[in-house]
């Protein structure tokens, strides 16, 4: 049997493979979702990822042999531990075979990484920021995976929880079935509240023209989810990467942003066609068909997914979703989507679950980071 060994990944070469290696693992498992390659590539240069000037990261590939069977990721947010207060490792990219070899000698890297910067805890998986991918899936594996959520076998929790690792913090997700009809309260909810506080759906008629709005969409997200346990606030760069990231996937028709009497935007959701399959079809790849896969999903799916929706804290508590709900209900129905699926929720949001009630959501997937100390000693 061969011997395990860890290398530290620095070339462009290993970080293709890095990249790769779950697409390998899961090659076959009709749930597993591939990123698109040359997005992961960006992730890990300054350029591209504003997160890299404040942050520390290291990346490692587990080898038997010459068969790769695991991939980590470790690192520490610097602005976090300024802005928030919050000292912690957090671990992502973790991959791993089902051998408990390996998944234990790749937790010791974020435990000895800890303990070269003397920090006392570890997380994970998680990105650099709030805004990127977290969460290790403990419900929900025969499930189809999203673009921006991650996927993994059974197995991933079973080997962090024998590794000592408890639960921190927990994401609930929903699948709902879009009725034919509206409900009547929500018809009736949505006029009411749309006089009451003088507020209108803004039309847009072309891509462009959302663009002046992205900018208040992000300040907006700020606002709602500020209370929220270790929320960063996102940064000018943030906005402008996931700006170039996601805007080329947005269609105007699934983007609804509420304003009030003087223009001032007050609600937002923005949603898209689901392009799981699309991004299977395309194994990580937008060229040379991948892009035909994402053109074909945007023009006919019955599937969204609700990636961001924002709400000013003056306006939620006064029914503004209902607004949200109609507009959406409309285009959905006109578009042929039957199925919506929402983005990871914190356990404790409530206020946003609230959101779903009147279209009888399902629980359908579960995912949680998990923690362990670090003894200095």
């Amino acid at each position: 049997m061969s011997q395990l060994v860890l290398t530290e990944v620095k070339s462009p070469a290993d970080l293709l493979k890095f990249i790769k290696f779950p697409m390998e693992l899961y090659k076959g498992n009709p749930y597993y979702v591939p990123p698109l390659i040359k997005e992961e590539q960006n992730i890990w240069d300054p350029k591209e990822n504003p997160a890299l000037a404040y942050s520390e990261a290291k990346k490692f590939l587990a080898f038997k042999g010459e068969k790769i069977v695991g991939r980590i990721a470790v690192l520490i947010n610097h602005k976090e531990e300024e802005e928030v207060g919050i000292q912690k490792v957090r671990f992502g990219w973790l991959d791993f075979i089902d051998d408990a070899e390996v998944s234990k000698a790749l937790i010791e890297v974020a435990m000895d990484f800890a303990k070269e910067h003397k920090i006392t805890k570890i997380e994970g998986p998680m990105g650099f920021t709030n805004l990127d991918k977290a969460g290790m899936l403990t419900m929900g594996f025969e499930k189809l995976a999203t673009m921006i959520g991650l996927y993994n076998f059974a197995y991933y929790p079973q080997h962090l929880e024998k590794l000592g690792l408890v639960k921190e913090k927990e994401w609930v997700e929903y699948e709902m079935n879009f009725p034919e009809i509206l409900p009547e309260k929500v018809e009736k909810f949505s006029s009411l509240i749309s006089q009451k506080y003088k507020l209108k759906v803004i039309n847009f008629k072309n891509k462009k023209e959302i663009v002046p709005l992205i900018v208040p969409m992000f300040k907006l997200l700020d606002q709602t989810y500020n209370t929220l346990s270790t929320y960063t606030p996102i940064t000018d760069e943030q906005i402008t990467t996931y700006k170039e990231k996601y805007f080329p996937f947005i269609d105007k028709e699934y983007v609804i942003c509420v304003e009030d009497e003087n223009h001032m935007l007050v609600s937002f959701a923005v949603t898209m066609p689901s392009y799981s399959r699309a991004l299977q079809k395309a194994k990580g790849k937008l060229l040379p068909f991948g892009w035909w896969h994402f053109l074909q999903a945007g023009k006919k799916n019955d599937r969204a997914n609700f990636y961001l929706i924002g709400i000013h804290p003056e306006y939620q508590r006064r029914g503004v979703t209902a607004i949200i709900f109609k507009e959406i209900f409309v285009r959905f129905n006109k578009m042929g989507i039957k199925f919506a699926e929402t983005n990871p929720e914190l356990e404790e949001n409530k206020s946003v679950q609230h959101l779903w009630q009147d279209y009888n959501p399902v629980n359908h997937k579960r995912r949680r980071t998990y923690s362990r100390d670090v003894d200095q000693t």
